[in-house]
């Protein structure tokens, strides 16, 4: 069974003035960590609220210095349970993403009609192979003729 990890990370970010400054640059040092080898990371901004329950903007900045909550989300395929997707998430993410605190915040269980309408997606969207009458248009010349076969061309060569 596959499942939808979200991992909480606190990405640290220097010499800024504003939340909003805070957390592009945030996203954009965290994609650096992360790709090339993890480019199907969805990094977003986290939801913070305070104790009261009341909504706060996702970047704490003291001193020209901010602590920014993102969310990363990645699929694990083939697990059974949700602590190994988690471990496996954490230890994929927290590879690259060295000195940053990490916490999963939540394991959802893919269904497979999710997945399985993903693959047919990705098979409607294969460009259909030409007619006969088109291919032997597009192997010819502009003067007309034909290109040799393959055989041809390897009896030329020899």
């Amino acid at each position: 069974m596959d499942r939808r990890v979200v991992v909480e990370a606190a990405v640290p970010v220097y010499d800024v003035e504003s939340p909003d400054e805070a957390v592009r640059i945030a996203i954009s040092k965290t994609g650096e960590m992360l790709n090339p080898d993890l480019n199907y990371v969805e990094i977003d901004m986290a939801e913070r609220t305070s104790p009261s329950g009341e909504s706060l903007p996702p970047a704490f900045i003291a001193a020209d210095e901010a602590l920014v909550a993102l969310e990363l989300e990645m699929t694990v395929f083939n697990v059974e349970r949700d602590e190994h997707a988690s471990r496996i998430a954490r230890k994929e993410i927290g590879q690259r993403l060295e000195n940053i605190p990490l916490k999963v915040v939540r394991v959802e269980e893919v269904p497979d009609e999710v997945v399985e309408d993903e693959e047919t997606d990705d098979a409607d969207e294969t460009v259909p192979v030409g007619s006969d009458d088109d291919a032997e248009e597009t192997a010819s010349s502009d003067d007309g003729d034909l290109l040799p076969e393959f055989e041809e061309m390897v009896e030329e060569e020899s």
